[in-house]
């Protein structure tokens, strides 16, 4: 293994900081970073000899394969990270601004929804993995969520709740079950994970995250956090009695007092902590 790349897997093993699929990204991100580098020419690199020059070849090279705004700043951040605990801060500028890298877009007009066909799942071998898209599709949970999923103690009858060392930024999260499919899939889910979580006895959370990349990738799948849009506009729908303007429906702007009025009763002020 080159001086680098070994380097780079030693600080994110003893810096552990963050949820184990932050981790794990910022180990890969910084494995292809450190590939790079050595398919640029810059041969011999320790974790101490990243300079200012590397960045902005980094940087040329990721505009060539037209990445995504978003995907750019991860790696900025990534290399951020790098650079804060081999205390080289200066080689980077604190600001993506310097480097001409645009503000993402957080709110668009696309969807990005998506859903799995019952033939898409049966591509998938793992049984463990498919429960967890299934899961994914019918509560809008994210990858890590659905992974770490215990029906036992989540499912409440007419509602989830999902402990905060299962969620993104460590808070409860309490989801309603509204339909007869969505029970149909914790049933399913209870009978395979028993007393456990859909992450098998045998395995730990490092282990089935690869697993299940690796089936989702042999399956055709990707890009899986679409289920969770998919989810959210139809709770939208649900709630408003329009589609979400990501959907085609009317943009927030356009509301008044008398078109919101007319919404659907119900659910949306008796589950208050069902979805943020």
């Amino acid at each position: 293994m080159r001086d680098l790349n070994y380097q780079l897997k030693q600080l994110c093993r003893h810096c552990r900081e963050g949820s184990y699929a932050t981790q794990a990204k910022r180990e890969r991100m910084l494995t292809l970073i450190a590939n790079q580098l050595h398919e640029l020419g810059y041969r011999g690199m320790r974790a101490r000899s990243l300079k200012p020059k590397h960045i902005e070849a980094l940087l040329e090279r990721w505009r060539e394969q037209e990445l995504s705004i978003g995907t750019i700043k991860n790696r900025m951040a990534a290399i951020r990270w790098w650079v804060n605990k081999v205390d080289k801060r200066n080689v980077v500028a604190r600001s993506n601004e310097h480097y001409g890298i645009p503000d993402r877009r957080f709110v668009t007009n696309e969807s990005k929804s998506k859903t799995v066909t019952q033939e898409q799942l049966e591509k998938v071998k793992d049984e463990h993995v498919r429960m967890s898209l299934e899961l994914q599709q019918a509560f809008g949970l994210r990858r890590e969520e659905a992974m770490k999923f215990q029906p036992s103690f989540a499912d409440r009858g007419d509602h989830l709740v999902l402990k905060a060392s299962w969620t993104k930024g460590g808070k409860e999260r309490v989801i309603p079950v509204r339909t007869q499919e969505q029970r149909d899939v914790l049933n399913r889910a209870r009978r395979l994970a028993g007393f456990g979580s859909l992450i098998p006895s045998n395995r730990n959370y490092v282990h089935q995250m690869r697993v299940y990349e690796g089936n989702t990738l042999r399956a055709g799948l990707s890009h899986m956090h679409g289920l969770r849009h998919a989810y959210a506009q139809n709770r939208y729908e649900n709630l408003t009695g329009w589609p979400s303007p990501a959907a085609g429906g009317p943009a927030s702007k356009t509301f008044t007092p008398e078109t919101t009025r007319g919404r659907p009763s119900g659910t949306a002020h008796h589950q208050p902590r069902a979805w943020s």
